[in-house]
């Protein structure tokens, strides 16, 4: 067996909606039946006993080490504790030629799972060893390294149970809510509208007193002070016992109460110093509460206890310790629920003020204070008071972190408890925390969770607001380009700033922000991210969806114009049309419940994508009367159609006509693929809402010309004939240009064109055998890149193409694209025709335009 071959696929995808590696694995020879491996399954079950069942018999072939390695793949990760349960393998055209994929929560941990899989494989056919619960542990800890935690992770899954996309911008905690400019960020429990000045005064801890003072809430004096003797000077003023901690700190860092003597004081003020500048305040008697304010309400509220562990007369304090710290909710940082405590010189130093050493073995029931503060990164346990906090004291923790400018605020407070207000037994908060830690509250050592994750995302998105802008997603054959470019300017002519990706680049309200070829996922994140963008219009290639999915998990509308066999099959595994259809239904899978697929019902394989879309279908063909559209009018759904000089939108007895004179694109209705392509358009826009009067200017106001279709079917006049622009390259956008070409008068027609190395030779040849039936002259060229086949080689296949041609009297050979344009524009005369297909669309328009402005 050999991996040759790994993709992660980050969004929905041929073969799920969910995030997976896809490996192409080779099993030859006995690797592919397990059943000729005398003694595989029985070793493979010794080294990893819970890999469960394995995939029985598929489709009548036998199992093969590929499905295998499938199921080792989900099991490793599952027992890693990864939520992840789908996998599938299939069998490709070449024979012992698989497609395994997989579910992955983390990339990096999916990733790993295949390589360990395979390892786990390779020891069972060779006799070797493999330590299964090392690579178990081995991908939990690289899933607690990778996912989010626990106070990132509660918000984000607030945000999915809310149906809001969501999207990881680094590897730590900065994350995406929403879309365009419905989006919001945040960095672990801090929001984007929060100021770098709100956060500035919570980490000056004495200013941030001095503005509670002002604001009425109970604060314990204090003052910063700069040495040893100072902040023995400091103490006295304030009275003992005192606190000393970092005016800039976080976490507890350098904190340590209770201070009554000088020598306690002179070891805090260099345990405090270490991070920053040192505060001396007054220690105030009492429990540490943290009270969770999030907007302008009070959500959560817990008691901290310091890291302590209780005697029972026979273990020592260092043995009681490690008892402790095998609870599985205590690990390292704060992946989880509870950190470990650590017996370091801070609880050294508190069980020597206790008289004890970490061999001490304290009596039944003596409690041992391991640290001075009560901060859960430091082993602290927190128990839920929520239900028991009194008005008045809520109230003050609202003042604090309004008075402070937080919108998410961690309030500690020192008092007896929070059933009476602050005042009344001399308590106070002690500080204010910007984006604090959640995990006390999702998950405390005792009482019941609170949903603040769900608080977080109330705040930053209404009730029903789901952060989403309209996306329409456009694939097919042909005509994907315009009809995306048209969908476009629609909205635009809407008012709506527009984002959208295509073969030509990428534009943002109008700007062109990127150029190539952006018809991939990339592009469409980018442009989700962007914050001027109201509405985004994506092409969709199947490359992008092959190499790593969509660019997002559902979209509003979903346009299928056409499926054509000249789209590049024998790529990828995708071989036949209906490959290719279940390809691209891909986007009609993903389209979000209350949306609309649009589907081409003249298609067959289109109109058969209907039963796969979890919302509505928009059907458009030329002839109302085709089955599929007379069943669907008939049902009171929606369809798009011709009639006589008309565009019409139907629904039950509700009819809008769009006369084709008005719609330029069209050339009074007598391009038919162009026809084609504004009813998909006018679908897209009816189904995203757009009001009749934007679709009519829009449609009025949209040119044929290169700004604003650049390579599709471009008209221009020049010296009296006729010259045409377009990018088509497949057989069946030669056989559309034919027709449309066939509508416009001419005494003599040529045609320039060139072949894509990428496309099967049949493809090449039937280009060119449907262009010598309509033109009197073909020139031939060789583009730029010929993209793996050598030189001279696709020219040759297009020449066969033309053999026994019944209408082109002369062939031309031209070497460079630029030149065969020249050659072209020179024999044209008045009254003729040239249709130029152009490889480099940018380069090629630019040239065609000067020369014909030059005349």
């Amino acid at each position: 067996m050999e991996v040759q071959r790994v993709r992660a696929l980050r969004g929905p995808n041929l073969w799920s909606r969910h995030t997976c590696i896809e490996a192409v694995v080779a099993c030859t020879g006995d690797e592919n039946a397990v059943e000729r491996l005398p003694g595989f399954e029985t070793r493979l079950r010794a080294l990893f006993p819970t890999i469960g069942e394995l995939h029985p018999v598929v489709l009548g072939q036998p199992l093969a080490l590929a499905h295998v390695l499938e199921n080792a793949a989900v099991a490793l990760q599952a027992q890693a504790g990864c939520a992840v349960n789908i996998g599938h393998t299939a069998r490709t055209t070449e024979e012992g030629i698989y497609q395994v994929t997989f579910q992955y929560t983390e990339e990096a941990v999916g990733r790993r799972a295949l390589d360990l899989a395979t390892q786990l494989i390779a020891a069972a056919q060779n006799g070797t060893s493999f330590d299964a619960t090392a690579a178990i542990t081995e991908l939990r800890d690289l899933d607690e390294d990778e996912r989010l935690g626990p106070s990132t992770g509660s918000i984000v899954d607030a945000a999915v149970a809310r149906g809001i996309p969501y999207r990881r911008l680094t590897s730590g905690s900065l994350v995406q809510f929403g879309w365009g400019s419905k989006q919001r960020r945040i960095q672990a429990a801090e929001v984007d509208s929060t100021s770098g000045v709100a956060e500035a005064i919570a980490q000056d801890k004495e200013l941030t007193k001095q503005l509670l003072n002002a604001a009425g809430v109970p604060v314990p004096l204090g003052r910063p002070v700069s040495s040893v003797e100072d902040g023995w000077a400091a103490a006295q003023e304030i009275g003992l016992p005192v606190v000393v901690k970092p005016q800039d700190g976080n976490q507890g860092k350098g904190v340590t109460v209770n201070i009554a003597t000088r020598q306690q004081l002179a070891a805090a003020y260099d345990s405090a110093a270490a991070y920053g500048e040192v505060m001396v305040e007054k220690f105030l008697p009492g429990f540490d509460f943290r009270l969770l304010v999030v907007g302008d309400r009070l959500v959560a509220a817990a008691r901290r206890d310091p890291p302590q562990v209780i005697g029972d007369g026979r273990q020592s304090v260092r043995q009681l310790i490690e008892l402790v710290n095998q609870d599985p909710r205590r690990g390292e940082g704060h992946a989880t629920s509870l950190t470990k405590i650590r017996l370091d010189d801070i609880a050294l130093g508190r069980l020597e003020a206790q008289g004890l050493t970490p061999d001490s073995v304290p009596a039944l029931g003596q409690r041992v204070v391991l640290r001075n503060n009560a901060n859960l990164s430091t082993g602290g346990t927190a128990t839920d008071v929520t239900d028991t906090v009194h008005p008045e004291v809520a109230a003050r923790a609202v003042d604090a972190a309004q008075m402070v400018g937080l919108h998410i605020c961690g309030v500690d407070m020192v008092c007896e408890n929070v059933l009476r207000p602050l005042e009344e037994q001399h308590g106070g908060v002690v500080e204010v925390n910007a984006a604090p830690g959640l995990r006390m509250h999702i998950s405390p050592s005792f009482g019941r969770g609170r949903p603040v994750g769900e608080a977080v995302m109330d705040t930053l998105f209404a009730d029903g607001d789901d952060g989403r802008i309209p996306v329409v997603a456009v694939t097919g054959t042909n005509g994907k380009t315009t009809t995306a470019r048209l969908i476009n300017h629609l909205l635009a002519a809407s008012g709506l700033r527009t984002g959208m990706t295509n073969t030509d680049g990428v534009y943002v309200d109008g700007r062109q922000t990127d150029r190539g070829d952006c018809s991939g996922p990339k592009s469409a994140r980018n442009v989700l991210l962007h914050p001027d963008v109201d509405a985004a219009v994506f092409e969709v290639a199947r490359g992008g969806i092959l190499r790593e999915g969509l660019g997002f998990d559902r979209c509003q509308v979903a346009v299928v114009t056409n499926i054509g066999s000249g789209d590049h099959l024998g790529l990828n595994y995708i071989t036949t049309v209906e490959d290719l259809a279940v390809l691209k239904r891909v986007i009609v899978r993903n389209v979000a419940p209350h949306g609309y697929a649009v589907l081409n019902a003249a298609d067959h394989n289109v109109a058969a994508m209907a039963g796969s879309c979890p919302g509505s279908v928009i059907y458009f063909a030329r002839d109302r009367q085709h089955p599929v559209m007379a069943t669907h009018r008939a049902q009171g759904k929606r369809t798009v159609y011709v009639d006589q000089d008309a565009i019409v939108a139907a629904e039950g007895s509700w009819r809008e006509r769009i006369p084709l004179r008005d719609v330029q694109l069209t050339r009074n209705g007598t391009i038919g693929f162009q026809v084609d392509n504004v009813m998909a358009a006018v679908a897209a826009a009816w189904a995203v809402g757009l009001d009749w009067d934007s679709i009519r200017s829009g449609l009025a106001s949209f040119k044929s010309d290169p700004g604003g279709v650049p390579g599709r079917f471009n008209v221009m006049d020049y010296r009296g004939a006729t010259v045409i622009a377009d990018y088509g390259h497949n057989t069946d956008a030669m056989r559309a240009l034919v027709a449309a070409v066939d509508t416009l008068p001419a005494t003599r027609r040529s045609v320039v064109i060139s072949g894509a190395g990428d496309r099967r030779d049949s493809d090449i040849r039937d280009q060119t055998a449907i262009l010598g039936e309509a033109f009197d002259e073909v020139i031939l060229y060789q583009d730029a890149a010929q993209r793996g086949r050598a030189d001279g080689e696709v020219m040759a296949l297009l020449r066969q193409g033309l053999e026994g041609a019944s209408r082109t009297r002369r062939i031309d050979e031209i070497r460079g694209e630029f030149l065969a344009i020249d050659t072209a524009l020179a024999r044209l005369k008045p009254g003729d025709l040239a249709l130029i297909l152009v490889d480099q669309v940018e380069e090629a328009l630019a040239h065609l335009t000067a020369r014909i402005g030059d005349d």
